[in-house]
């Protein structure tokens, strides 16, 4: 049997090997949807691997198949995502994004470099792990739109996974600790906008239109009794106006305020309830003041971050081996989102953050900054701690 000493020891082997990976990843930044390059070199990297290759998944994922040298029936789905975001970089290092207004601010370059470090371990140790390793390198998370791209693809077939898990690497967490809780830990997210239509009149006699910028202050002002007093205090929402766009001039009452924000909460039924309030605060607020407020959803609820209790324990037991138990963080909740919330749905699984900041070495800027920067020494834990857990969920 492969020990978990031995996983660790082996991910320090490669540690070189991730790094200068991740870095080509993190000087070619893809956006969602466009991860042509970096498809290709997973794709290659996991055929010279062994692994049964299929491109194109989702328009640019990647997946990756290989049976365990022991007999088995578990389908284990190992995800790693792989785009960048619309931000310029900020960050002076040599292997600076090339691409203006492009850059790998939320460590997707990582988890793609990490991604094909696990996926080397389990081939090396192949005969000391059974079932099915189904790894999926998916496109498009930062727009929350590409793990159902996949799905709709057929990612969830063929061998259909009866277990799921991922990682991300944390910015704001130091290295050396790592974060694996039970239950709801990331939020599900949602997506609206408002359209106001009023009348449009000169500034100086607003009596004779229809102010929509009046009455989307008001709606604005009215969505937050959302939360404060229609959600179960001890429930958690947050309802969000992070966009409003209207008129061109001070002294022109215009036509139509577009809004747009985010909803996110941590039961499914809350952000159900969330939706049918939005819609109803907002027409009720608009129809009293004379203007027509139509709201739209433009995408499906991202569902909730949920780890199931025993792959989360699974992977705390692993995490204890590699960091102490001191380092290993069980209670915690975070209002983000991601999209890999489907995979943990479909198949019981567990998620964990992986410590990368690293204060004495001034990484501790926040995710989706133009200053983001992680700390390299955090990759082989991932490796290892990715690798353990897979081959525990795969006995």
């Amino acid at each position: 049997m492969t020990t978990t000493e031995q996983i660790k020891q082996d991910a320090e082997a490669i540690k070189d090997k991730v790094i200068a990976r991740r870095r080509d990843f993190h000087e070619h930044p893809e956006l969602a949807f466009e991860e042509v390059r970096t498809a290709g070199i997973v794709a290659q990297a996991l055929g010279e691997l062994g692994y049964e290759v299929q491109q194109g998944v989702g328009k640019t994922g990647v997946v990756g198949l290989m049976e365990g040298g022991q007999p088995g029936d578990q389908v284990l789905l190992i995800r790693f995502d792989m785009d960048a975001l619309p931000v310029n970089e900020e960050v002076d290092v040599p292997f600076k994004s090339q691409t203006p207004g492009k850059m790998h601010a939320c460590g997707h370059d990582a988890h793609t470099a990490i991604g094909l470090g696990v996926a080397e371990l389990l081939a090396k140790h192949r005969n000391s792990w059974a079932g099915t390793a189904k790894f999926v390198f998916q496109p498009a998370e930062e727009i929350v739109g590409g793990a159902l791209a996949m799905i709709k693809d057929g990612v969830l077939e063929g061998p259909k996974p009866t277990r799921s898990l991922s990682m991300h690497v944390a910015s704001n967490l130091e290295v050396g600790k790592i974060i694996m809780p039970d239950g709801p830990m990331m939020a599900a997210a949602d997506a609206f906008s408002i359209t106001v239509r009023g009348r449009g009149t000169h500034g100086a006699s607003p009596h004779l239109g229809a102010d929509p910028i009046y009455a989307a202050a008001q709606i604005i002002t009215a969505l937050q009794s959302i939360v404060s007093r229609q959600v179960d205090p001890v429930d958690t929402a947050v309802v969000t106006i992070g966009a409003i766009h209207a008129g061109t001039v001070g002294n022109v009452v215009p036509d139509v305020v577009e809004m747009s924000g985010t909803l996110r909460a941590f039961k499914e039924e809350t952000s159900l309830f969330l939706r049918k309030r939005v819609q109803e605060v907002a027409e009720g607020v608009a129809k009293s003041l004379g203007v027509e407020a139509v709201v739209s959803y433009p995408n499906a609820i991202n569902p909730p971050t949920v780890n199931n209790h025993d792959m989360a324990e699974l992977v705390r037991a692993k995490a204890r081996e590699l960091v102490g138990a001191d380092n290993v963080i069980d209670a915690f909740r975070t209002m983000g989102a991601e999209d890999c919330a489907h995979f943990l749905k479909a198949a019981p699984g567990a998620y964990a953050f992986v410590g990368a900041g690293n204060k004495a070495k001034g990484y501790t800027e926040p995710h989706h900054s133009p200053r983001f920067a992680i700390d390299e020494d955090s990759f082989p834990t991932s490796v290892a701690l990715v690798t353990a857990s897979a081959m525990e969920m795969l006995k």
